[in-house]
C-alpha cells in the first residue's frame, strides 16, 4: 500500500512537472520544424515534374523566386531528372540538388536557354569568357550564393565549341577591338557560370559534360568549391579575375581542355588580377569524357587536362598556393603570363604525375599582349615549387622555364623534384635552340623537342635548383640540365642519369654560377 502512494505521488509530480516542460519543448521544436519546412522550397511544389522529359527550369526558377521573396532559403532539388534550360539564381539562395537527383541540360532546338547578353569591350578574350547568360545556371552581382548536393549536373545539350562567340567579339581580330553589340543568340555551353558575385559555395555536387566550361566565376570574391567531380569535355573549372578562393577536394577530367584554370581576362571591360588562390587536394586527369565516373578510366590520345594558369593573364596572378595534388594521364602544370601581367608569389607543394605525354612543369612569360591599353611587359617572379613526382613525361619536353630577353622570369626555386622522361631524345634534338615564344600562343609544343630532357632554363634570374633528380625510361642523347641566358644560378645536390657519350649540362651566356654537391656536373664550364 506504502508502494502504490510512493508511486502516485511520483506520477503525479512527473505530471505537473515534466509534462509542461515537454509540451513547451515540443512546441518549440515544432515551431522549429515549421520555419524549417517554410524556408525550403521544393521545386516539384512549383510545378517540376522531374519525369526528364517536360521542361521544369521554369518551375525551378519559381521555387527561387519565391524564396527570394521571403528572404532567402533552400531550392530543394530532390530525386528525379529535370530538363532544364537556363536557371535564374539570386541572392541569399542555397540551390540543393539532392542524390538522385539530375538537372539535365535542354536540346538547343527547345530554345530553353538564354540569348546572350550585350557585351562591346573587345574580343581580348574568347567569346566564352564575354557571355555568361547562356548558361544552364547563372547568377550575376549576387550574394549568398550556394550551389551543393549529392546530385549531378548534365550539361546534356549544352555545346562545348565557341566558334560562333568568338566571331561576336572578334576574338581573332582583337586590334582593333569591336565594340558594337553583336545581335543575341541563343546557345547554351555553360553548366555554371557567375559574374560578380561574392560569398560563394560550390560543394558535393557532380557535373559530366558541362558544355565550354562545367564552372565559370569570373570577378567573383570569397569562393569556396569543394568536393566537387567534373567530367567534362572541355574546361573543368576557370577561375578568372576572382579573389579569395579554395577549391579543395575536388576530381576533373577534362581531356580535351583545360581542368583547373585560373585566368585573368578583360571580360569585365578591365585586367583583373586573380589572386588569394588556394588550389588543395585536387585530381585532375584526361581520360575519355565520362570514364572518370564509370570508373573505366580509358586513356585518350593526345589528352589535356592539367592544371594551368592562362592563357589570358591580362592582370596576372598573386598570392596563390597549389598543395597535395594529382595529375593522371593530361598535360602537366603551366604557368603562363603573356598579356602583360604580373605572375609572384606563387607556390606549389606536393604533386606526383603519371603518363604526362607532353611536358611536367611550364613556366613562361610571352608577348601577346592581348590587353587594351598595355603599357607593361610580362613578368613573372618568386615561384616556389617542391616535393614533386614526374613518372612517364614526354620526351618533348621535361621542365622549361622561359623568360623574356628583356625582363627575365625572376626567383624560381625548383626543391627536391624527381623526373622520369620517356626518353628517346636524339643528337640532333641536343643541338636544337628553340624559337623565343614572342607573341606566339604559349604551350611547349609550338617550340618543339627542346636540347635538354631535364630542366631547360632560358632569359632567367636568380634560378635555383635543389636535391634535383632526374632519368629516362629509354636512352636519350640529349643532357639532363641546359641553362641559357641566366644570372644567378644555384644548383645544390643535381643527379642525373645519362647516355653514353652525353655531357650531363649546358651553360651558354650564364653568369654567377654556384655548383654543391652534384657530381655530375663537375667539369661543366659555363660560357
Amino acid at each position: 500500500m506504502f508502494e502504490h502512494r510512493i508511486a502516485a505521488i511520483q506520477t503525479n509530480y512527473f505530471m505537473k512537472v515534466f509534462c509542461p516542460l515537454l509540451f513547451a519543448t515540443g512546441l518549440l521544436l515544432g515551431i522549429h520544424q515549421a520555419s524549417a519546412v517554410e524556408n525550403v522550397f521544393n521545386v516539384r511544389n512549383f510545378g517540376a515534374t522531374g519525369n526528364g522529359t517536360t521542361l521544369d527550369s521554369p518551375a525551378i526558377d519559381r521555387a527561387i523566386i519565391s524564396a527570394s521573396a521571403a528572404g532567402g532559403g533552400t531550392v530543394l532539388v530532390p530525386a528525379g531528372t529535370y530538363l532544364s534550360g537556363s536557371i535564374h539564381l539570386q541572392s541569399n539562395i542555397h540551390l540543393l540538388i539532392d542524390a538522385g537527383a539530375t538537372i539535365l541540360g535542354a536540346p538547343q532546338s527547345l530554345n530553353a536557354y538564354d540569348e546572350t547578353e550585350p557585351y562591346a569591350l573587345g574580343g581580348y578574350q574568347d567569346g566564352g569568357h564575354c557571355y555568361f547568360h547562356n548558361s544552364l545556371i547563372w547568377g550575376e552581382n549576387l550574394t549568398n550564393v550556394f550551389i551543393t548536393g549529392h546530385g549531378m549536373i548534365n550539361g546534356g545539350g549544352l555545346v562545348r565549341s565557341d566558334g560562333v562567340l568568338d566571331k561576336m567579339v572578334g576574338f581573332n581580330k582583337f586590334n582593333p577591338p569591336i565594340l558594337t553589340p553583336a545581335p543575341p543568340v541563343r546557345l547554351g555551353n555553360k553548366a555554371i557560370a557567375l559574374k560578380l558575385c561574392r560569398n560563394v559555395l560550390i560543394r558535393d555536387v557532380t557535373i559530366f559534360h558541362g558544355g565550354h566550361f562545367a564552372i565559370l566565376v569570373t570577378g567573383c570574391d570569397n569562393m569556396t568549391v569543394d568536393n566537387v567531380t567534373m567530367d567534362t569535355g572541355r574546361d573543368g573549372i576557370d577561375i578568372d579575375g576572382c579573389r579569395d578562393t579554395m577549391v579543395s577536394n575536388c576530381r576533373v577530367n577534362s581531356p580535351n581542355d583545360d581542368g583547373i584554370c585560373p585566368k585573368s581576362t578583360c571580360a569585365l571591360g578591365h585586367p583583373a588580377i586573380t589572386e588569394n588562390l588556394t588550389i588543395v587536394n585536387c585530381q585532375v586527369s584526361g581520360f575519355m569524357e565520362g570514364t572518370l565516373l564509370d570508373g573505366t578510366m580509358k586513356p585518350k590520345s593526345n589528352p589535356n587536362g592539367r592544371i594551368k594558369f592562362g592563357t589570358e593573364s591580362s592582370g596576372g596572378y598573386r598570392n596563390c598556393t597549389i598543395a597535395n595534388c594529382t595529375f593522371r594521364s593530361c598535360r602537366g602544370l603551366a604557368l603562363e603570363e603573356v598579356d602583360g601581367g604580373i605572375m609572384e608569389n606563387i607556390t606549389i607543394n606536393n604533386l606526383t604525375m603519371m603518363d604526362t605525354p607532353a611536358y611536367g612543369i611550364y613556366i613562361t612569360t610571352g608577348k601577346r599582349n592581348r590587353t587594351p591599353g598595355l603599357t607593361t611587359t610580362s613578368h613573372a617572379r618568386n615561384i616556389f615549387i617542391s616535393n614533386v613526382i614526374m613518372d612517364g613525361v614526354g620526351s618533348m619536353s621535361g621542365i622549361q622555364i622561359m623568360g623574356l630577353p628583356e625582363l627575365p622570369v625572376e626567383g624560381v626555386r625548383l626543391d627536391n623534384i624527381r623526373l622520369i622522361n620517356n626518353g628517346g631524345g636524339t643528337t640532333n634534338d641536343a643541338v636544337r635552340v628553340p624559337k623565343e615564344l614572342g607573341i606566339g600562343y604559349p604551350e611547349p609544343r609550338t617550340l618543339g623537342v627542346l636540347p635538354a630532357y631535364g630542366v631547360y632554363a632560358r632569359h632567367v634570374k636568380g634560378l635555383e635548383l635543389a636535391d634535383i633528380n632526374v632519368s629516362f625510361n629509354e636512352p636519350d642523347m640529349r643532357p639532363a640540365l641546359a641553362c641559357v641566358d641566366a644570372d644567378g644560378l644555384e644548383i645544390d645536390n643535381f643527379k642525373a642519369q645519362l647516355a653514353d657519350g652525353v655531357t650531363a649540362a649546358t651553360f651558354e651566356n650564364v653568369k654567377n654560377v654556384s655548383v654543391r654537391n652534384s657530381p655530375v656536373l663537375d667539369g661543366v664550364t659555363p660560357k
